[in-house]
């Protein structure tokens, strides 16, 4: 197993021992366990990998713990203790989790998934990434008919940016915003700020306007 993984830090919130942990130390992996998420250390420049159970985290309206939106953009993320039927897939895969492990899966099974996570692969059911990968295809057969002044617009914009964008155009106001990625409401009036200005919008209706528009072509330049 190739890996640059050196620790393997699991938020683990619940009373029950952490089986994974000890799966993956039975493989020689160092473990972790923190049982808080302010305990958290998020070393960018680290070789940890991290692993939110969902059980016992708040989650967000897709499933997912609300603490991932901010972990994926600093360290690599996948799940574990996940139950099934309650997260959707597709969008923790477009979030930029790695991978997920079922509650109810064998356990040579959750060591097999472990395995390539930790090698950097990604780990989900195979048909959900081929629909991805295939929906990517056609994206890129169609960017040559994006106009170059949009694309020098959606390149400026950084990916939580665009984010809130997503957000703004679903009517979240920005306290509701701020809760959802886990910042404060100064942080996000000063993304708002800097999203107003590379999109040339003067206020919401017009950032909306702007969205309906071009939005659809911005994972094609991110």
């Amino acid at each position: 197993m190739s890996s640059n993984i050196d620790e393997l830090v699991f938020l683990h919130q619940i009373a029950a021992p952490c089986h994974l942990a000890i799966l993956a130390e039975s493989i020689g992996l160092k473990t972790r366990i923190v049982k808080h998420a302010a305990e958290l250390e998020l070393e960018k420049k680290s070789n940890k990998f991290y692993l939110v159970s969902q059980k016992g985290a708040a989650l967000d309206s897709k499933g997912i713990p609300l603490l991932v939106s901010r972990l994926v953009e600093h360290v690599p993320v996948a799940l574990y203790q996940v139950e099934r039927g309650s997260l959707d897939q597709e969008a923790a895969l477009l979030l930029g989790v790695r991978g997920l492990l079922y509650s109810d899966q064998r356990m040579d099974l959750m060591l097999t998934g472990l395995r390539k996570m930790v090698a950097d692969e990604l780990w989900y059911d195979r048909p959900l990434i081929s629909k991805i990968f295939r929906r990517l295809v056609q994206k890129l057969d169609t960017s040559a008919e994006i106009p170059s002044d949009t694309v020098a617009i959606l390149q400026r914009l950084t990916n939580r940016e665009r984010t809130i964008i997503q957000l703004v155009s679903s009517g979240a106001r920005n306290k509701e915003i701020a809760q959802r990625l886990c910042i404060s409401e100064h942080t996000v009036k000063a993304h708002i700020s800097s999203i107003f200005r590379k999109t040339e919008s003067r206020n919401r209706v017009e950032l909306l306007r702007w969205a309906q528009t071009y939005q659809s072509h911005s994972e094609l330049v991110s």
